[in-house]
């Protein structure tokens, strides 16, 4: 794959991307994942999780552009919360996230036909990972579910525990596995669901006893990780302290000293005193620019693991989406999937 900052023009194509920023105001906005790269990041105006950059950016009454360089879900939610006389636009319209399609409305659908059928109408709440197109979103709010963040998985789970006594979780398995261990559940209260198999490959009997139902999903970047990536951590570094994301598997996650969301490591790195190493288990070009943010502290990445998707927007694609603005690669969310989705959210919010 091809590094973007060797190649020529770089210079040239953030000048244009400045000069167009002036020239817009307050007008636009630019928000910027934590997994982008460098050079987009520093041309964002907020920088940070999706959901909490989607919040800002609707927040502004005085912005009427929004221009997300994320994945494409990211730019969805942005439009769900998004105000009337705002648009949102992200770079490359084919900047997916495999997660989220291991989820599709269908298939949930029928999985749900079939959890209801052997379970009884009203005793599963849905809790749909942001990480998922807003048609499943739509989809939770509709069933009196709950969408959750990496950062308020547990709260929205005790919150879903509180209204009924089983949980279908999606799309990712093991930030749904790592929150039930972090709750008490043990393994055999938590089942996985493989869609297109009868009760998601498992017995009537697990069905019914299970509290947590976990859709046969992950993220692609979070399970590169191995336990003997660690081990040669540990071995290598003895006094560092490793940190990873809960879309790691459990095995990864219970070897590590610390776990959270993608703002939890910035914030983790930032606190760490001067002097210290740590080893994050995340996607490589946040890892990259945390090393680069804090020369005073030893940043090293558990291993090279890049999202192909993030690394899709880059400073071609970006200039082009401001040279037409409302009209490249508009996002847009149809109005009854946006009310049912943001039922979802506001509960969440609620929290």
């Amino acid at each position: 794959m091809t590094n973007e900052r060797a190649l020529p023009g770089n210079s040239v194509l953030t000048e244009r991307i400045q000069a167009r920023k002036r020239e817009l105001g307050k007008e636009l906005i630019i928000l910027t994942h934590h997994y982008q790269r460098r050079e987009i990041v520093q041309l964002g105006d907020f920088s940070g999780d999706s959901f909490e950059l989607s919040r800002k950016a609707a927040a502004d009454r005085d912005c009427r552009y929004i221009v997300f360089c994320g994945v494409h879900f990211m730019a969805e939610s942005a439009a769900i919360l998004a105000q009337p006389h705002q648009i949102v636009q992200i770079p490359n319209v084919s900047a997916g996230c495999s997660m989220a399609e291991m989820a599709e409305t269908q298939t949930v659908n029928e999985a749900w036909s079939q959890l209801q059928a052997e379970t009884g109408e009203g005793s599963i709440t849905p809790v749909v990972y942001m990480n998922s197109d807003a048609e499943l979103k739509a989809f939770s709010g509709r069933n009196e579910g709950i969408v959750c963040t990496s950062s308020n998985a547990a709260k929205a789970v005790k919150w879903a525990f509180g209204k009924k006594e089983k949980i279908l979780f999606f799309p990712d398995q093991h930030l749904g596995r790592n929150v039930g261990f972090d709750l008490g559940l043990s393994p055999e209260q938590m089942i996985v669901w493989s869609p297109g198999k009868p009760l998601g490959g498992n017995t009537p009997e697990s069905v019914r006893a299970a509290r947590m139902i976990l859709w046969d999903g992950h993220c692609l970047v979070h399970t590169r990780f191995t336990t003997d990536h660690i081990a040669k951590m540990r071995s290598e570094f003895p006094g560092a302290k490793i940190v990873v994301h809960p879309e790691c598997p459990r095995e990864i996650v219970s070897k590590a000293d610390a776990c959270g969301s993608t703002s939890y490591i910035v914030k983790y790195v930032q606190e760490a005193p001067a002097g210290s190493t740590i080893v994050i288990g995340t996607e490589i070009n946040l890892v990259h620019r945390l090393a680069q943010e804090h020369p005073d502290k030893k940043i090293i990445d558990l291993y090279n693991s890049l999202c192909p998707n993030m690394f899709k927007i880059n400073l071609s694609n970006l200039l082009q989406t401001l040279s037409r603005l409302g009209e490249m690669n508009v996002v847009s969310v149809p109005e009854e999937i946006k009310a049912d989705a943001k039922l979802a959210l506001d509960r969440m919010l609620a929290l």
